[in-house]
């Protein structure tokens, strides 16, 4: 009984930047391992995750979260109750699928969970299903769900963070903005984005003089619509009303009615247009959003390329000394050959010399 970790593994934490909505926060420095929990009183399903002693996730497994994954390492999902979107990096696509697949069972498993409690409480409420009231309070069955490894972890779990796996989450985007695959990634959506930007500013062009042409339309059908009111009135005014004169009433007053039911229709199709209209915005913002965020790889890679050439150069330069030196040894080697040659003869002179003496 009481809440047991189920399923463990490792990953870098994040959180959604509450003032943008956009950026992802860094909620832990390394990987940390991240646990889903089943709480058996409860009947229900958490994922928990700690730094040292701080809880950086606590969240409560619902039959209407999704998890989704944004790339091959980085996952995310939405918990209304917390008001915020939990982003996860891992170091393999292996995991980020794991991780995935377990929230997704878990998930079916908090549904029904959540139908069979539904179903007791009818039954409990229900007149023509009465039980003794002991029946009543006792605890709904859990709906235990199979144990991957009895300390929670299970064997492609990581036993040590990774720094070189974890995911670096652009400032308006989300993970692995540094890599060229990513690059080249923003640069394909950005000219793919390039491409319906042109569709839409011809249709938005378009809209536009449909738009006026319909309002002049409006405007004639108004006029119409005025000046044939005027004539009814001028025809009721007559004295004198002949069948003729009722028959061109009535034709008008029909008239009348399809100009009006025109109107409207014309009316719907404007509403319309400016839902496309508000759309296309959006497209636009996303499009404003993507160039930013290429601009900002380009000079990050701009920066690393200036850092490898000065690297190069010290490298170089290093090996130049390196050389200058060998050679400085070489000639201190030569000198120091030559002063031994003349320290031997003059030690030969002069043991000769001795002998001579002697």
């Amino acid at each position: 009984m009481g809440e047991q970790p189920i399923y463990s593994t490792r990953a870098h934490v994040f959180q959604i930047d509450p003032n943008t909505k956009k950026n992802w926060l860094p909620t832990s420095k390394h990987a940390v391992t991240v646990s889903y929990f089943y709480d058996s009183t409860r009947n229900v399903y958490r994922i928990i995750s700690l730094d040292g002693t701080k809880a950086i996730i606590n969240s409560t497994i619902s039959p209407n979260m999704t998890f989704t994954k944004t790339s091959q390492k980085f996952g995310q999902w939405a918990d209304s109750r917390a008001n915020t979107v939990y982003g996860l990096g891992f170091s393999t696509e292996h995991h980020l699928s794991k991780f995935a697949e377990k929230f997704a069972e878990y998930k079916e498993a908090a549904r029904l969970a959540k139908e069979k409690s539904q179903e007791k409480m009818d039954m409990a409420t229900s007149p023509s299903q009465e039980s003794p009231a002991g029946e009543l309070s006792s605890p709904l069955t859990p709906v235990t769900p199979p144990m991957e490894n009895i300390n929670g972890t299970d064997e492609i779990c990581d036993t040590t963070p990774n720094s070189d796996a974890r995911p670096e989450p652009a400032q308006n985007a989300l993970a692995f903005a540094h890599s060229p695959a990513m690059t080249k990634h923003w640069e394909a959506e950005l000219e793919a984005l390039k491409g319906n930007n042109a569709k839409l500013t011809a249709a938005l062009l378009e809209s536009t003089a449909n738009v006026k042409q319909w309002k002049q339309q409006l405007a004639a059908y108004q006029e119409e619509a005025e000046r044939l009111h005027k004539r009814v009135t001028e025809l009721e005014c007559q004295s004198n009303q002949t069948p003729v004169i009722k028959s061109q009433k009535t034709e008008l007053n029909q008239t009348i009615e399809e100009l009006e039911t025109a109107l409207r229709d014309k009316e719907e199709e404007m509403e319309k247009l400016k839902e496309e209209l508000e759309n296309m915005n959006d497209l636009m913002e996303q499009k404003d959003t993507l160039t930013q965020k290429l601009e900002e790889t380009e000079l990050r890679s701009r920066v690393l390329e200036e850092q490898l050439a000065g690297a190069e150069q010290r490298l170089e330069e290093n090996q130049e000394e390196q050389e200058n030196f060998r050679k400085s040894l070489r000639t201190l080697l030569e000198l120091l050959d030559g002063k031994i040659f003349e320290l031997t003869e003059l030690r030969d002179t002069l043991a000769r010399l001795i002998e001579e003496a002697s």
